[in-house]
């Protein structure tokens, strides 16, 4: 029986490179020209598939020009409006046909170099190839924030992969179509790929300081991807959540014994001297209050989204052809 090795070398797996643009105007030029020139050297069937993500500087245009001049190599995924990043992303697994599915951002910080040897740790038979920025060429806030979601995503997946942050990454194509059956409105990519993945690897690949346009991830938004990221995909927040609640209204009774005992002791008159303590204890309570009905609400909030089951990006067109249409058939 032929290893996996054996017939990728005999029959050479093709290759989508998946890559969201936002108001990436100044960057798509030079990415362009870098990914065909990557592809090329992999000496297999490939595609781009460069998915629009409402861009409101030029973007849109520049992917319609370039998928009518490369047509079989860059194909366009116009969405009508802006939906985020991994939004768009799924768009794009909609449309690519590859046996091996690579994204890549469009701000070049990840050089399109580095889709070589990904693709060759995927060809080895691993169903995710995930990648660790070295060095990492970000602020000091966005280091902490990643390093941050990393331990969280580590402790509530099981699966240790260093760098969950960065979209440089390879998929199988069974990875891929299992993902493509998630209906789910928060979708966190990486993370829901690992739930289907048996072989995982990571490998170490160059950053590089963004040198044009300006990074979509604000502080609000990194809030916000947080908690995309801790309720999309564990209940673990809600459990949590029951136990601080044991354990402060476990402190609230030990609390209202030693007042208690201290009252006996001491008279009533030194029990009176504590009423701004137990308001302090009250206000924790409903400060616990209020935690528990943000998070129950965050959940049931995502459970409505879902039930209403709307489209979670809307095509508006899709733009040029690729030469591996009639690959998956």
């Amino acid at each position: 029986m032929k290893s996996k090795q054996q017939t990728a070398k005999n029959h050479p797996l093709s290759v989508s490179v998946v890559i969201p643009v936002y108001n990436e105007a100044e960057n798509l030029p030079e990415l362009l020209r870098r990914c065909l020139r990557t592809c090329n050297r992999l000496e297999r069937p490939f595609e781009l598939v460069l998915v629009d993500d409402g861009s409101s500087d030029g973007s849109r245009k520049l992917i319609q020009v370039a998928a009518e001049e490369i047509p079989g190599k860059v194909i366009g995924v116009l969405l009508n409006r802006n939906y985020g990043q991994h939004a768009a992303i799924m768009a794009g697994f909609e449309v690519a046909k590859g046996d091996v599915v690579v994204t890549l951002d469009a701000d070049l910080q990840n050089p399109p170099e580095e889709i070589v040897p990904l693709v060759t740790k995927a060809e080895a038979g691993f169903d995710v190839v995930g990648t660790v920025r070295v060095p990492r060429r970000d602020s000091f806030f966005r280091r902490i924030a990643s390093m941050m979601i990393n331990k969280v995503v580590q402790k509530s997946t099981g699966i240790k992969m260093h760098d969950y942050g960065c979209m440089l990454r390879a998929y199988s194509r069974p990875i891929v179509d299992a993902m493509r059956q998630c209906h789910e409105r928060s979708t966190f990519i990486p993370v829901l790929a690992n739930t289907f993945a048996r072989r995982t690897a990571e490998i170490e690949v160059r950053h590089q300081w963004r040198t044009k346009g300006e990074s979509k991830y604000g502080l609000l938004k990194l809030v916000n991807l947080q908690f995309d990221l801790l309720t999309s995909m564990t209940t673990f927040p809600l459990r949590l959540l029951s136990v601080l609640g044991g354990i402060i209204s476990a402190l609230g009774v030990g609390f209202g014994v030693f007042l208690l005992a201290m009252r006996v002791i001491y008279g009533p008159e030194w029990a009176a001297g504590g009423v701004f303590t137990l308001f302090a204890v009250l206000f924790v309570f409903i400060g616990a209050q209020f935690l528990g009905m943000g998070l129950l609400g965050e959940y049931i909030g995502r459970i409505y989204s879902d039930v209403r089951a709307r489209p979670r990006y809307f095509v508006e067109a899709v733009v040029g052809k690729s030469d591996m249409e009639g690959d998956l058939k």
